[in-house]
């Protein structure tokens, strides 16, 4: 049996941030993800496409926010139980018994659940013969953006992230971007800056068109589309990416009692608890009025749930809150120098 003050379930970067935020007013915190490497939908989804929307970080990728937050927590050595996924919790003498998959067992005041949207999966190609080529030329993921340098690209989404990588890697090569619809549904900057790639040439767009064959001889060499009238036309491709969504699976955590409303827990904006004493949520996984699922609110719900664990793990201290900047505490916890 392990024992902490917090147990923390997801390994996001609102899952780490938490680590920290729990760190420096003196908590303890394990870790557990059924991911195999910490980071989150950063790490699985999209590690090399940029983010722009963490304070005064003008641009970074999801590897390089998840690596900062690693390095930022490393002082307060938190175990962290990857590729396990949570089975089952209970409440025992005012602590939760948290259980995983392997037969781990965790005890603890509080439990944060930073899960994201559960586990997940990519929406993937319908055609059968997709599925040999997966890993290889066909990609739901983009982890190494080097690989297509040079190289022939489908990308086929309507959405942000398909939107994005067209953008991303036009700087490496011309690509085709095809979409079913007429419409895209990125946002207007995006769509603004994806005309501007097309009349330049590095960005030709199909629609509305959907995949009808993968042309192939051991390996894929091109694809053929088909459009709403039943036109054909043949796209040499060396890559082909499919950006459809995710099919979100939240899991063992339906049975948990929760009052879980449209795959997300409500929560208390005071400390993100839930409707459980001592189980919190932040991230994509929690909601409340006005909620905005950037990363940047799920940074201020970890700050707010990690005070509202304090409250359990110590109920017989008075929380004193310091300001970072001038407490030798925090800087002690840090192992700083003021």
């Amino acid at each position: 049996m392990i024992k902490t003050d917090v147990i923390i379930i997801g390994s996001g970067p609102t899952g780490l941030f938490a680590v920290h935020q729990l760190g420096i007013i003196g908590l303890k915190c394990e870790v557990v993800d059924n991911l195999d490497r910490p980071g989150g939908q950063c790490i699985e989804l999209y590690p090399d496409k940029p983010i722009y929307d963490i304070p005064a970080i003008p641009e970074c990728t999801g590897k390089e926010l998840t690596d900062g937050l690693l390095k930022q927590i490393e002082p307060f050595k938190s175990n962290f139980h990857l590729s396990q996924r949570v089975e089952e919790i209970k409440k025992e003498n005012g602590l939760w018994i948290l259980k995983t998959n392997k037969g781990n067992l965790f005890s603890a005041p509080n439990i944060i659940i930073a899960g994201g949207v559960g586990s997940f999966e990519p929406r993937k190609l319908s055609l059968n013969e997709a599925e040999k080529f997966e890993g290889s030329q066909i990609f739901y993921s983009v982890t190494n953006k080097t690989l297509f340098k040079n190289k022939k690209i489908s990308i086929f989404g309507g959405g942000d992230s398909a939107l994005d990588w067209a953008l991303e890697l036009s700087k490496l090569n011309k690509i085709t971007l095809i979409h079913r619809r007429n419409e895209f549904r990125g946002a207007a900057h995006t769509l603004g800056e994806i005309k501007k790639k097309e009349k330049e040439g590095k960005i030709i767009i199909k629609t509305p068109y959907s995949l009808k064959s993968i042309e192939s001889d051991k390996i894929i060499t091109g694809i053929e589309i088909e459009n709403e009238d039943g036109k054909l036309e043949k796209i040499k491709s060396d890559y082909i990416l499919g950006f459809f969504g995710l099919i979100m699976k939240l899991g063992p955590i339906v049975d948990w009692g929760l009052n879980i409303s449209n795959k997300t827990i409500p929560v208390s904006t005071e400390s993100f608890q839930t409707n459980k004493e001592g189980i919190f949520a932040i991230g994509d996984i929690c909601t409340y009025p006005g909620k905005l699922k950037l990363i940047l609110s799920g940074f201020h719900e970890a700050a707010l749930a990690a005070r509202g664990c304090f409250k359990r793990a110590r109920p017989n201290e008075t929380y004193r809150f310091e300001f970072t900047t001038g407490s030798k505490s925090i800087h002690g916890r840090l192992g700083l120098k003021k």
